[in-house]
């Protein structure tokens, strides 16, 4: 099987593509669309089991593509610090390709909408897109957690 990270360049370019051709609006859009269309199963696991659920999905996720990071549960909280992503690091590191900038924006227009639909508060913070480093916090509102 092919791992995820062998298009990364290929998504990277693209971005650069649709950027060049119609805006960055037009970048907004495909990773919405990708937001709204492909990720059922992040869907899924935060409605059948909330916090644990997103954990479940990332563990398996992060698992898949490598590089070095931290998931921490909590009742009310769930984190992922993320030392080095492998996506972020190829594109920016490799040399192969000269990396779309906003490379990592796409984390936050892809994930924070979804959780926000079940009700979760989400804090993004992309540290160093060229260092692969960033940080989504997910807490659980009060009202969730009766």
């Amino acid at each position: 099987m092919i791992s995820c990270t062998e298009f990364i360049w290929c998504y990277s370019e693209m971005f650069r593509f649709l950027e060049e051709k119609d805006g960055e609006e037009k970048v907004i859009e495909f990773w919405k669309g990708i937001s709204d269309n492909f990720l059922d199963n992040l869907r899924e696991h935060i409605e059948k089991d909330g916090l644990e659920g997103m954990h479940k999905y990332w563990t398996h996720t992060l698992t898949e593509e490598g590089g070095r990071h931290k998931l921490s549960l909590y009742d009310d909280m769930f984190v992922i610090d993320m030392q080095d992503c492998p996506s972020a690091k190829l594109v920016h590191q490799a040399g192969r390709i000269d990396p779309y900038e906003k490379y990592c924006d796409h984390c936050a227009v892809l994930y924070p909408p979804i959780i926000e639909e079940y009700g979760y508060e989400v804090d993004y913070d992309l540290i160093s897109c060229e260092k692969g480093r960033c940080r989504l916090t997910v807490t659980k509102p009060p009202e969730l957690a009766k």
